[in-house]
């Protein structure tokens, strides 16, 4: 006699004796025997759970190694022992119920799926655990893999979830499997943003494209921020406005997406802007003017080369520097040009190994635009921010100093305009705007 013929025998004994009436074929004897079960199956989980917090949790805290640690956060180990109470279930099933009856074949369809839920968690939990070992290494900064992860976890559920029926129905699983190729075309559509994401993960590791941290700029979807987490469906990007914006993963390789990494990772961060000036205060410099430009120190070498070269010109043509029509002279607004190049030269913001440059634009209805371009080696948007304003508060402040003036549209000087324009007796006929702007100029 085997071990589950005797515990059996032990069994029916133990029931005759509580309850001398009851036979093997009644339904209270079913209920009693799935009762014991299912105790059985509790009161061994009980105290291998408890032993397990007591001395596991313990072990694994103590050792150095961050692995295991990853495990017992993502609950490895307390979804592991429940594989015991389901083989309980399992291998008492056989010994206390008969096995040709309707509740047998329930009881082990029951243990066989809580099993297959057991594994599927606990493979869960062993794929989040390399995901967040991989994010902890340098290479999470090159390629995400949450992506992939979650492709993987979807593959292990559609193969549980077909040996869960193939259990329910009693059927080989390629057998469901090619009933499931039928609804082809349906579990397309279903899956589509899925397939679709899958295949834009895969493009985006591949090249590179795009990674956690990234800051990416989507006008379509009004996106600017930084990429919090590439999933397999859905990409996070939280604003710098602190909202987030969730967009499927496709759109990353499907619109037109500014990603800013190219900047963090070069030398600096690009200074592209103008300031307009009046093209009324643009003028040739006098000798007083010269003098007082060349006491600049950033302008010294260059007012003294300006002027050697213009005396070159001028005796080579046979030209009297007194000609004002035919003479060559500095202007204020080229000698401020000048200043601010040395001065964008010798800035310690300034990346002297990239582009620097102060270049005039097409005038327009503003005037003449004056851009300064450089790169600032600080890239933080706060620091960055700030030499951006330093160096554009001394621009404004030196306008008055090369006589300069910034274009600013005013009704102010647009009415005093408008009155100059005047004829003298219109003008005289206006006393509430003569009153009112005298001595503007």
């Amino acid at each position: 006699m085997d071990f589950s013929e005797s515990a059996r025998e032990l069994f029916l004994t133990v029931v005759h004796k509580l309850l001398p009436s009851v036979t093997p074929d009644d339904a209270i004897f079913n209920i009693i025997a799935v009762g014991t079960i299912f105790v059985t199956a509790a009161v061994i989980y009980v105290p291998i759970r408890v032993l397990f917090r007591l001395y596991i949790e313990r072990l694994v805290k103590r050792t150095r190694s961050g692995w295991d640690d990853a495990l017992l956060n993502h609950g490895f180990f307390r979804r592991l022992v429940h594989l015991v109470p389901a083989l309980v279930i399992f291998l008492l099933t056989p010994v206390l119920i008969e096995q040709d009856g309707l509740l047998y074949g329930v009881v082990i369809k029951v243990s066989l799926l809580y099993m297959m839920a057991v594994a599927l968690l606990t493979i869960f939990a062993v794929l989040s655990t390399l995901e967040d070992m991989y994010n902890a290494s340098y290479l999470a900064n090159r390629t995400p893999i949450t992506g992939f992860i979650q492709v993987a976890k979807l593959i292990f559920t559609i193969i549980v979830l077909l040996l869960c029926i193939s259990i329910l129905i009693e059927r080989n699983p390629l057998f469901i499997l090619s009933g499931v190729t039928a609804l082809a075309a349906v579990l397309l559509l279903i899956f589509r943003d899925t397939i679709l994401g899958f295949v834009a993960g895969i493009q985006i590791a591949a090249n590179r494209m795009f990674k956690n941290g990234d800051w990416i700029q989507i006008t379509k979807f009004e996106v600017d921020g930084e990429i919090r987490e590439i999933g397999l469906t859905n990409v996070k990007v939280q604003n710098w406005d602190m909202t987030i914006s969730t967009l499927p993963t496709y759109s990353l390789t499907n619109e037109a997406v500014k990603n800013w990494r190219g900047m963090q990772e070069s030398g600096g961060r690009r200074i592209k802007r103008a300031i307009h000036i009046d093209i009324h205060s643009v003028r040739l410099c006098d000798k007083e003017m010269l003098d007082r430009f060349s006491k600049i120190r950033r302008l010294t070498d260059y007012i003294d080369g300006k002027l050697q070269e213009l005396r070159e010109y001028h005796q080579d043509e046979a030209i009297d520097e007194t000609d004002l029509l035919n003479s060559r002279k500095l202007t204020n607004i080229g000698t401020f040009r000048a200043y601010l190049t040395a001065y964008l030269n010798q800035h310690p913001k300034v990346n002297q190994t990239m582009s620097v440059m102060v270049r005039q634009l097409p005038p327009n209805e503003l005037g003449i635009p004056l851009e300064l371009y450089c790169f600032c080696t600080e890239k933080a948007w706060v620091s960055y921010e700030a030499v951006q304003a330093d160096i554009f508060d001394h621009v404004m402040a030196m306008l008055d100093v090369f006589d300069l003036r910034a274009y600013q549209r005013d009704s102010h000087l647009l009415a005093w305009n408008a009155n100059r324009a005047m004829p003298a007796k219109q003008y005289e006929s206006t006393p509430a705007l003569t009153a009112d702007h005298s001595g503007a100029d």
